[in-house]
């Protein structure tokens, strides 16, 4: 396919004009790119498009762009990546706009970017979207996760899809017949690619629903449900609607969903599924392919029609109807019930024709509305044709334009060309003068050197003439040597400078005149040696002004390399002090760097003398970190010194190691005062001192950094002793619930609620035996006491068994609905937090019991307090609460263990009620028989009774007020002892019941 025409295809089927895309344009881009297996040719046209700037171009060019992802060549996808971002940046622009295409191009845009990027994650996925099953299960690769995530990926590509079908339906006016308008046509047309991929999603995501159900339970695929159910409903609807349009009928068959959304709960359900299958017509046809028809044509087709029908009606009736068509007299031998008869059956044949008539005017009335729609279709077409009339004008204009344009380029190129062609024949020119001048100056080097022979002849000439004459015969020879001499010379500035070559020519002209006047007054001798003597002297004057022209460049040459030499004796002197100077300032930075790092020690080894700034406390697992980096500081700082004895310019390494080391420690002696305030006193007093031996240590080692011929000696070794003393004492301070591994976790849930289950069993079968005891060897009021008291501690036994048993129910509700696919234990591990409050609470409930039985038992004995029965009665109600609490973190609401939960905790503050009332009761009436007897005492000892109560009684108070002061004090630290053990500092699924929620509980 020529690149011309796919050119020509492209612009026609995106243009400006608010009609639909034609069929034939889409088919051939479509056709192109399988021609060229590629895009390059789309892309490079789309460009030059004002995108931008024209909702209806873009809205095409989405269109079209759809229908080359679906049916175009597989790389149109490749080629479509780089513009990825591009079309992200215009969907945003366009989604500025509110009315019109605006929002539409933007949905459209988002729609191609989400379907690029699908078929990039799974390129197994063609563009059109037809698939096998085969081909479906190997595009998951038989793996649930990756089946579960291509139903997520699916959901969103159908999201996209669903958006905009419905936003192209909200933006038109559905009250009137918009599927046969140019205009509404235009919005509809891309709803078909729609349509086809919204079919085969819905199938795909069916599939993939039926076989993740197969594989995973019912409560995680929960959202999947939902979002299925929900893009269910819309997709239906939009079906329903679409096929309700008079553009989509004759186009396309659209499938209807069924009622009811399957049930994926039921496996046998897939059975039922029937893939939505979208067919189009092979005899639709785009509207630039169907046939004319004109309006004689309608007429003649109407009157065929007509006399079709007239025909048949005398078929039946006979034409001698038409004269007189109810005279039935004239035919001879016909009755009365033949008449009858005939009358019947002319009137049935009447209604049958009445009927045909009637599908006649039906089918004529449907003929003229499909003529009409055609007419309007055809209306539509020549409104193009016109548009692209004008636009084939505009065309015609602008390549009007641009060939003037190209003629006056082709002139300027012209004038260029000559321009060149001159500047070329002016080169030659110059090329031949200079070949001219060369040659003119190879003429005169050659008459040169001809001048220099003549001159040699003429000396000889001369030298033979004044053979007699010695001492003209001396100044002929010193001549000829100053003569060589200067033409040596000449010759070597010939080369160098052009100016001394012309004074040597001069030069040269003048010694030929004067050897020509030489030679011809030889006869005139004396005159001829005054004339050579003052050219000798004016050689000579000439020889020593060059001497001492070559004097004074020595000169200046010794004087320009003693300045070099002394250069390069400042030269090298400033390299020695820069050295010097660098060295010193990296001894200054080092000695800087160490001082800071004394001082931040220093400031924490204060802080660790004055407890009161230090107003927070901190878990022991934060110091054992914090020495962990201090250790890791210390090896790096080991590297750092080496590598500083083996470079001393590389500091740098060491400087960081220094001020990270000081920080480090600041912070350890930090953690190790806040780790003392909440450890007892004897580790806290080893830790304290280890603390501040490490700082000590840290300060001496810091101080042989910064010191001549110590730093190679520098030990880090004590150091590490005391960061060793240090983490030993941390690990000995860490709470033993992180000594538990999660593993065991769900383990010692189950032991310690059977450990509690067993204690108060152990307890209840005590309260029996001491009954039983009570009532062997007690009577009157004491066995009345002693029975109300064992009885209510006996029935509070029996609530907390209760409470128990119902906390493990819970508990084993909690584990089954929220561990999903993990184990018990797994789920205990991951909850770990909640896991060990529940430990907690199990232990307090145990031991309380185990204390209320030995309070009881002492009480029974006559040796022990009623207030210990109380408090222990308190101690387990409080427990009882925390227990309930912990378990109810994870609990549903609406659970009814939940509330068989809270029923017992109930019954158990009832039971603590009744053993306090009876305690108290019984407390009454034991001190009712051990009253004072006065009558045998006298005034003064009444009065001396009296003194004696009133201190006892300030006393009782003191050591009341005392004793509140002090319970408060334990409640708080075991508290927060209890919360670092059980981590209620971290999170809220363990933590503790308050006391107003105890007391709330209780009451």
């Amino acid at each position: 396919m020529d690149v011309s025409k796919m050119t020509v295809s492209i612009n026609k089927a995106i243009n400006t004009q608010e009609v639909a895309v034609k069929e034939k344009h889409a088919r051939t881009c479509i056709l192109g790119t399988h021609h060229e297996k590629g895009a390059q040719t789309f892309w490079s046209v789309v460009n030059r498009l004002p995108l931008s700037s024209n909702a209806v171009l873009c809205w095409k060019f989405c269109h079209v762009f759809h229908k080359l992802l679906r049916d175009g060549h597989p790389n149109v996808l490749k080629d479509s990546l780089r513009y990825k971002n591009e079309l992200s940046d215009m969907s945003r622009m366009w989604g500025h706009l509110s009315e019109g295409y605006g929002q539409l191009c933007s949905i459209y845009l988002k729609l191609l970017r989400t379907k690029m990027e699908y078929h990039t994650k799974n390129p197994r996925f063609p563009g059109n979207l037809q698939m096998s099953d085969r081909q479906l299960d190997e595009a998951g690769e038989s793996d649930v996760n990756n089946f579960f995530q291509l139903t997520v990926e699916m959901f969103d590509y159908l999201e996209c899809e669903l958006n905009l079908f419905q936003t192209v339906f909200n933006s038109l006016d559905m009250s009137r017949s918009v599927s046969v308008t140019t205009a509404g046509q235009c919005r509809l047309a891309p709803l078909i690619q729609v349509i086809l991929d919204c079919s085969h999603l819905y199938d795909y995501t069916v599939k993939l629903l039926f076989k993740l159900h197969s594989c995973l339970p019912a409560d995680t695929l929960q959202g999947h449900r939902d979002r299925f159910l929900e893009q269910f409903t819309k997709l239906k609807d939009l079906f329903y609607r679409s096929s309700n349009l008079q553009y989509f009928k004759r186009l396309i068959q659209i499938p209807q969903l069924p009622e009811n959304p399957p049930n994926f709960l039921r496996a046998s359900a897939l059975s039922e599924h029937i893939s939505p299958v979208v067919v189009i017509p092979a005899e639709a046809s785009s509207p630039d392919n169907e046939p004319v028809l004109e309006k004689d044509d309608l007429m003649d087709m109407d009157a065929s029609q007509q006399n079709l029908f007239d025909n048949k009606f005398d078929d039946i009736f006979g034409s001698s109807f038409s004269s007189d068509p109810f005279n039935f007299n004239s035919q001879n031998g016909v009755n009365k019930d033949e008449k009858g008869h005939l009358i019947d059956q002319l009137y049935r044949e009447v209604s049958g024709l009445k009927a045909q008539l009637e599908s006649f005017k039906t089918e004529s009335q449907r003929a003229v509305l499909q003529l009409k729609g055609r007419i309007s279709e055809l209306e539509a077409e020549l409104a193009e044709q016109q548009h692209l009339r004008q636009q084939a004008a505009d065309d015609s204009e602008f390549l009007r334009a641009e060939l003037d344009e190209l003629k006056k380029k082709r002139e300027d190129t012209e004038k260029a060309q000559r321009s060149l062609t001159e500047i070329e024949r002016k080169a030659q020119a110059n090329e031949q003068r200079y070949s001219k001048l060369k040659e003119k100056y190879s003429e005169l080097v050659q008459n040169h050197a001809d001048l220099l022979r003549k001159n040699a002849e003429v000396t000889k000439q001369v030298s033979v003439a004044r053979q007699a004459q010695v001492d003209l015969e001396r100044e002929k020879k010193e001549l000829e040597d100053s003569f060589q001499r200067l033409s040596e010379q000449a010759q070597r500035k010939t080369q160098e400078q052009t100016e001394v070559l012309e004074n040597l020519k001069q030069e040269l002209a003048t010694s030929k005149q004067e050897l020509q006047i030489v030679q011809g007054s030889l006869e005139t001798s004396a005159q001829s040696q005054d004339k050579w003597a003052t050219q000798i002297a004016e050689l000579e004057k000439e020889r020593g002004s060059l001497v001492n022209t070559m004097a004074s460049r020595e000169e200046e040459l010794s004087a320009l390399q003693k300045q070099l030499e002394d250069a390069q004796l400042r030269l090298s002197s400033a390299q020695e002090s820069m050295g010097q100077l660098a060295k010193n300032q990296r001894k200054m930075l080092l000695v800087e760097s160490r001082k800071a790092a004394e001082q931040m020690v220093q400031e924490a080894l204060r802080q660790l003398e004055e407890p009161a700034l230090i107003s927070c406390t901190g878990p022991a697992d934060h110091l054992l970190s914090t020495v962990k980096s201090v250790s890791s500081c210390i090896e790096q700082l080991d590297k750092s010194c080496s590598q500083y004895l083996a470079c001393p310019e590389d500091i740098g390494g060491l400087l960081h190691s220094v001020t990270l080391l000081a920080h480090l420690t600041s912070d350890t002696i930090a953690h190790g005062s806040t780790t003392c305030l909440r450890a007892p006193p004897e580790p806290a007093d080893s830790l304290t001192e280890a603390c501040k031996q490490y700082g000590r240590e840290t300060l001496v080692y810091l101080a042989s950094l910064g010191e001549e011929g110590t730093l190679e000696k520098a030990d880090s070794t004590a150091m590490r002793s005391c960061l060793s003393k240090i983490a030993a004492i941390g690990e000995e301070l860490l709470p033993r619930g992180l000594d538990i591994k999660q593993e065991e976790l769900g383990d010692l849930v189950d032991k310690e609620m059977a450990a509690t289950s067993a204690a108060i069993e152990t307890a209840t079968a005590r309260i029996e035996e001491m009954l039983s005891k009570s009532r062997a060897g007690d009577t009157g009021v004491k066995l009345e006491v002693n029975e109300r008291i064992l009885g209510s501690c006996t029935s509070l036994m029996q609530a907390i068994q209760v409470l128990i048993v119902a906390s493990k129910d819970l508990q084993r509700e909690i584990v089954e609905s929220g561990r999903g696919t993990a184990s018990p234990k797994e789920f205990y591990a991951k909850n770990s937090r909640w896991t060990e409050g529940l430990i907690s609470a199990s232990k307090a409930v145990g031991w309380g019991a185990t204390v209320m039985v030995d309070a009881a038992d002492l009480v029974v004995q006559g040796r022990g307090k009623f207030e210990e029965l109380m408090v222990c009665s308190h101690e387990i109600a409080a427990s009882t609460a925390q227990l309930v609490a912990a378990s109810k973190v994870k609990a549903d609401k609406d659970s009814p263990n939940l509330a068989q939960l809270q029923q017992a905790s109930r019954g158990v503050n009832q039971a603590t009620a009744a053993v306090v009332a009876s305690t108290i009761s019984g407390k009454s009436q034991i001190e009712e028989t051990d009253n004072m007897d006065f009558s045998s005492m006298t005034l003064t000892q009444i009065k001396r009774q009296e003194m004696d109560s009133q201190v006892r009684v300030l006393e009782l108070e003191n050591e009341l007020q005392k004793e509140r002061q002090k319970l408060g004090e334990l409640r708080k630290k075991h508290y927060e002892l209890a919360g670092v053990a059980e981590g209620w500092e971290e999170g809220t699924e363990a933590s503790p019941p308050t006391l107003q929620e105890v007391v709330t509980e209780k009451d």
